[in-house]
């Protein structure tokens, strides 16, 4: 019988103060996923707020995480919202890491987390449901409340006014994996859609990105070509997304275009 245990190198990167690189791949691929993969990626950004297959799509997700693991990389899932049902469905299929979208503040996190863990902290009752699904390798996997609760980890992302007001509380929940900054829907939240460069939207993600590690907290974003990836990195960050497939994709084509004389 193949081995049951589950491990999550993501996770022990984070934890060992190291740098994770990743890839978002927005066409939802288990063959690029695989790829990714295979060139050395830490991690493939899957994005289920704003595109992709349904959250609670399992058999969607199984596939994208069958073609992660094949390869060793850690399939990093983006949920829409912090529903505690959707949080339970997504490690239920296999996902260990996965990021909330639209948290407001402490309450949302903690519930999230709650959901991910059989036993919270302070050994508290998690919310965690107890079943035989893909992650627990169908009822065959060993120590399973015990090896999925060090194994799974939840992040957040700051990305409006109200979380990054109650962000002191937020990185205060325990068990809070990371926090990723999400400077262009803050940017909307701020009233300066698309301006990621404002003095305010740059203020405020500089002051989630002092806070978090001064709380030790690892701090995910994103990656704006080669060098901001190296400077993010130099300034503490853990967590970088180096671009996506369809970015990637429009740059190789208008460069062919271009260098084509017809």
């Amino acid at each position: 019988m193949a081995d049951s245990q589950r491990t999550n190198d993501l996770r022990e990167t984070l934890e060992a103060g190291d740098v994770a690189l990743g890839v978002l791949d927005n066409t939802y691929s288990p063959s690029l996923v695989e790829m990714y993969g295979d060139l050395g990626a830490d991690f493939v950004w899957i994005d289920l707020e704003h595109g992709g297959p349904s959250p609670w799509d399992a058999p969607a997700m199984e596939n994208l995480l069958r073609a992660a693991e094949v390869t060793g990389t850690e399939l990093l899932v983006r949920l829409p919202e912090p529903d505690q049902g959707l949080v339970r469905k997504a490690l239920d299929a296999g996902v260990r890491t996965a990021f909330i979208s639209q948290v407001q503040g402490p309450e949302d996190v903690r519930e999230a987390i709650e959901a991910s863990q059989f036993t919270y902290a302070e050994d508290e009752p998690g919310r965690r449901g107890m079943a035989a699904p893909r992650a627990r390798r169908w009822g065959m996997a060993e120590d399973y409340p015990e090896t999925e609760d060090e194994e799974v980890m939840i992040g957040v992302t700051i990305e409006n006014e109200s979380a990054l007001n109650s962000i002191d509380e937020i990185l205060e929940v325990p068990e809070l994996g990371f926090v990723f900054l999400g400077p262009l829907d803050l940017s909307v939240s701020l009233g300066h859609p698309g301006e990621v460069d404002h003095p305010e939207v740059q203020e405020a993600v500089e002051e989630v990105r002092e806070k978090a590690q001064a709380a030790d907290v690892p701090v995910g974003g994103l990656g704006f070509g080669p060098d901001d990836v190296s400077a993010k990195a130099d300034a503490g960050y853990q967590l970088i997304n180096m671009g996506s497939t369809m970015g990637a994709l429009q740059g190789a084509v208008k460069e062919w275009l271009a260098e084509i004389e017809t």
